[in-house]
């Protein structure tokens, strides 16, 4: 098939690498609130949570997202530090992403930050998800300065409780911290870019839309560079029984972090990425301890 183009498959499955969600941002939680509940739910394999309030943190503190994120930053804690601490990959309450609308590299750079400090403000969001971002040479030394002064802003900034003694989170829980203490910060690209775009950020999403579409995707060569870790997939309308082939698709192009849904951009649905797709329990079964190719 297309996605097989690399002679190293075996390389690229990341041997015993562990896949898990990146939720690219449900409904606010008002709408959705079995959705965010799932996502703290013992056992769900997840990397990190999206949180986006009319395109950013809104214009005042929401109270409904306020306790969203508290759940999900409790259930991290209880994860890392309760009675199983060293179960981490299978640990609910994975890291709260504030949602920054890059607008493919229109949006002033004062407007990004004060957008980032609200989030850390009012959330004390973990990390930021840098939606619509460019992938083209020309704007990468703007992301660069984006990314480089959110990481200093979250390693100033950072609130206690969130990683281990280290300052780091559990092993194998998701994408590394950039620039060291920060939080993770995620370029959603959606396709591959210009290949420094990998050392601006933890984790690239390099494909989002779908399933007919990524079925017969291929993956940039220079990704075998990289873990897993490094890079997302999100892809929506997956039939449930086509599921076992794109986790494989997923492991053979070389993406540890993903989110696969039946659910489409038609039939009234303008984000299919916002609720949950009908076979969730089964997918998160699937991606489970020994499920691995």
């Amino acid at each position: 098939m297309p996605y097989l183009t690399s002679p190293d498959t075996t390389r690229r499955t990341g041997g015993a690498a562990q896949l898990g969600f990146g939720v690219p941002g449900y409904a606010h939680p008002l709408l959705a609130p079995t959705e965010w509940a799932e996502l703290t739910r013992p056992g769900t394999p997840l990397h990190w949570a999206v949180l986006n309030i009319d395109g950013g943190p809104g214009a005042r503190p929401d109270p409904h997202c306020l306790e969203a994120a508290g759940r999900l930053r409790n259930a991290r804690e209880r994860a890392l530090h309760g009675d199983a601490p060293h179960d981490s990959v299978r640990a609910a309450g994975g890291r709260l992403l504030g949602h920054l609308d890059l607008a493919f590299g229109s949006r002033p750079f004062g407007d990004l930050m004060a957008d980032a400090q609200s989030f850390l403000g009012w959330y004390r969001v973990d990390g930021f998800y840098l939606g619509r971002c460019p992938s083209e040479r020309g704007d990468l030394p703007a992301v660069r300065r984006l990314t480089s002064t959110l990481a200093t802003l979250l390693e100033h900034g950072t609130h206690g409780g969130h990683g281990d003694a280290t300052g780091h989170g559990g092993a194998g829980t998701g994408p590394a911290r950039h620039g060291g203490g920060a939080g993770p910060l995620v370029l959603g690209v959606g396709t591959h870019p210009h290949p420094g775009y990998a050392e601006a950020a933890d984790q690239l999403v390099t494909f989002s839309g779908p399933w007919a579409d990524y079925r017969w995707s291929q993956v940039a060569e220079w990704t075998a560079d990289y873990p897993p870790e490094r890079f997302a997939h999100f892809v929506h309308g997956v039939p449930r029984t086509h599921l076992d082939e794109a986790m494989r698709i997923a492991r053979w192009q070389g993406a540890g972090t993903i989110f696969f849904t039946d659910r489409d951009s038609q039939h009234g649905q303008n984000d299919p990425y916002a609720t949950l797709p009908s076979y969730w329990d089964e997918i998160v079964s699937r991606i489970g301890p020994g499920d691995s190719e």
